[in-house]
């Protein structure tokens, strides 16, 4: 199985989110762009702007810990241009 470490940003609210999974990524963005009670709810313009894949649900847990503690809109934002 894939798992896959992702960053989405909403214009609306001008933030990046970030999340790993095992689903089908174009599944979750869809779920992040309905409207419940959780953070990605506020908004439903989410656009996937990264993606990093793992072949286990550990590497990724860990990968998105990483990004999520370094706490920085710059790093986030550096991640994203290097893949582009």
């Amino acid at each position: 199985m894939i798992y896959i470490v992702y960053i989405l940003y909403s214009k609306t609210i001008n933030r990046y989110y970030v999340g790993y999974t095992g689903d089908d990524i174009e599944e979750r963005l869809r779920k992040h762009n309905t409207n419940h009670k959780g953070y990605t709810g506020k908004t439903d313009d989410w656009e996937i702007m990264y993606t990093e894949s793992y072949t286990s649900k550990t590497e990724a847990m860990q990968r998105e810990l990483k990004i999520k503690k370094r706490k920085s809109r710059k790093y986030i934002e550096e991640l994203i241009r290097s893949a582009g």
